[in-house]
């Protein structure tokens, strides 16, 4: 399995867009996005390498196995 790596947010955010989230609002450099059935929204900072960490965060809370995220980043 490969390694989770930073990535620019625009890469990050097809990838979400992809699995069905759409953009709500923007505060600052934090962009959120929500599906119907995800209780918290996913915010992506707007930041030429997204933290690994981020990233993690964002996959549990929407429920993105980690197989499912590297589809859906080959998709790219």
């Amino acid at each position: 399995m490969p390694r989770i790596f930073p990535v620019h947010w625009k890469v990050l955010e097809k990838v979400f867009l992809d699995a069905g989230f759409e953009f709500v609002r923007q505060e600052g450099s934090h962009r959120s996005y929500t599906r119907p059935g995800i209780l918290r929204p996913i915010v992506i900072p707007t930041y030429k390498e997204v933290p690994v960490s981020i990233i993690r965060n964002n996959l549990k809370t929407a429920g993105i196995s980690r197989d499912d995220y590297f589809r859906l980043l080959g998709n790219q």
